[in-house]
């Protein structure tokens, strides 16, 4: 007796933008590349890191190079966080208007120019300038590279939009270790007369991932299919998942969909988001105001608290970045899927405390004990960020919002966040002359801060899918107003 021929599998139906949704939460069947269009984004990621960490190292010597006072010093440190401001509203607002894969591409094409430009500066106001481009465009990569991870990946389970979501951290320290590494390598080499040339080439380092994206793009990069079908363009979607998910949807729609009209960005501001907008926000301060006090800072601290030579700071930058901070972030990833996001940050917040209070109470060290205190101090304090708020901190916002208003989510509170950043890195050069080591005790305020905060916005964001939120229906179908039994009573209350 013959066996019988293998039953063909059914192709999924598509009748709505909902049902494109239902087949990204799905996954990928193991054909087509929506992982390599995910490790992309992370490599748009990887250059946001890098170049913001750039000079945390190099700083010193671009001051004895231009000869700058500390204020001009700190106007060169804040350039690129400034930038990220105006990016980030742009870059948002845009993700959501034109596409994920337009704005993909021009921050690409954005940091490329803007990394020879700083590295070849002839003065320090061309080098501010080119810094600040180059915040613009990791403003710009954040909310599209964000959007990308939860719109390419499934919604539980291995490779889920949380877990993608969080490996934006441990992608981000690897990318600041790499940064240290080639520092490293370059000064071994660097002749001792040209200090200059070392933060140079780091900086225009930072054009070769951008130029390695660009090339890969035609291949394998492409719209968001839940972007395009938001818009209204079902068959062009189905064709992405052919190609991205290797999944082959038969096309049965009856009325054809029209255009959603996009919500109004003050529906952040409104019930029921509000909540959860305040909550990224306050996640967002705390966190850009901490690492860049004491993650940015690290080097200077280092050199100055315990006196180490340059060898010796690359070489403990690295250590503390690799050890600590990228395993800090690998582990957060990891048991995310375990015991959710909020967890997670309360106790990333608690071991900072501990770990700035320590920094606070050894101050300048005079024995070795007090030394390796220090030390324990900043891998603590790394560790946890890493593991905690740094690895949380996009995952709220990623997964919060809708994708009609994912980027603008993401870009508005890093808008918000990154003034926070910007003046603690233009500040803390002179805040440190005034207050010596007593600063720690002005930057342990900021986790305490955070727990704060989320004991009273109890909103845990994992496994939690917007796009399939009533409430958030309605908030595409009435952007502009909601009715009074809406405001007062979300489908999905905070929690």
């Amino acid at each position: 007796m013959s066996a019988l021929p293998p039953h063909p599998p059914e192709r999924p139906v598509i009748r709505s933008a909902e049902d494109i949704a239902a087949l990204v939460n799905r996954g990928p069947s193991g054909k087509g590349h929506a992982n390599i269009i995910v490790l992309l984004a992370l490599g748009g990621v990887f250059l946001d890191a890098y170049d913001l960490t750039t000079l945390s190292y190099g700083i010193g010597d671009v001051q004895k190079h231009f000869g700058l006072t500390g204020s001009q010093t700190g106007m060169v440190a804040a350039a690129m966080s400034a930038g990220t401001i105006v990016g980030s509203i742009t870059g948002g607002w845009l993700t959501d208007r034109i596409g994920r894969y337009a704005v993909f591409m021009a921050d690409m094409a954005c940091f490329v120019i803007a990394a020879l430009v700083a590295a070849a500066a002839p003065t320090a106001s061309i080098l501010i300038l080119a810094r600040f481009a180059m915040g613009f465009g990791v403003g710009m990569d954040l909310p599209v590279a964000m959007a990308f991870l939860s719109e390419f990946s499934k919604l539980t389970g291995k490779g889920s939009k949380a877990g993608r979501a969080a490996a934006w951290c441990p992608t981000w320290y690897a990318a600041s270790s790499a940064c240290f590494l080639l520092v490293f390598a370059l000064n071994a080499v660097v002749p001792a007369g040209h200090p200059d040339w070392l933060w140079r080439a780091s900086l225009g380092f930072g054009a070769v991932p951008a130029l390695i994206i660009i090339l890969v793009r035609s291949r394998y990069m492409s719209e968001s299919p839940l972007w395009i079908a938001r818009h209204g363009d079902l068959e062009k979607a189905a064709a992405i998942l052919r190609v991205t998910h290797g999944v082959d949807p038969v096309l049965h729609i009856t009325v054809a969909p029209e255009p959603e009209a996009p919500p109004s960005p003050f529906s952040l501001l409104r019930r029921p988001l509000l909540p959860r907008t305040l909550l990224i926000i306050g996640m967002k301060l705390v966190s850009a105001t901490s690492y860049a006090a004491i993650a940015f800072g690290a080097p200077s601290l280092l050199a100055t608290m315990l006196h180490m030579n340059r060898t010796e700071v690359l070489s403990v930058s690295i250590l503390l970045n690799l050890v600590f901070a990228l395993t800090g972030g690998l582990l957060g990833v990891r048991l995310t899927r375990s015991f959710g996001s909020r967890p997670i940050t309360l106790a990333g917040y608690a071991m900072q405390i501990v770990g700035i209070a320590l920094l606070a109470v050894i101050g300048t060290p005079h024995s070795y004990a007090g030394i390796w205190l220090v030390m324990t101090g900043f891998a603590l304090f790394l560790f946890a960020q890493g593991f905690g708020p740094g690895c949380q901190q996009m995952v709220y916002p990623t997964l919060s919002y809708p994708t009609e208003l994912r980027g603008t989510g993401i870009g508005f509170t890093n808008f918000i966040a990154g003034f926070g950043g910007t003046l603690t890195m233009w500040a803390l050069p002179g805040l440190y002359t005034s207050l010596g080591t007593q600063i720690f005790w002005v930057i342990l305020i900021a986790p305490v801060f955070g727990i704060a905060l989320h004991l009273v916005l109890r909103w845990e964001v994992f496994g939690y899918d917007a796009d399939a939120d009533p409430a958030l229906r309605r908030v595409r179908a009435e952007p502009r107003s909601m009715s009074a039994p809406e405001r007062l009573c979300p489908s999905n209350p905070m929690r």
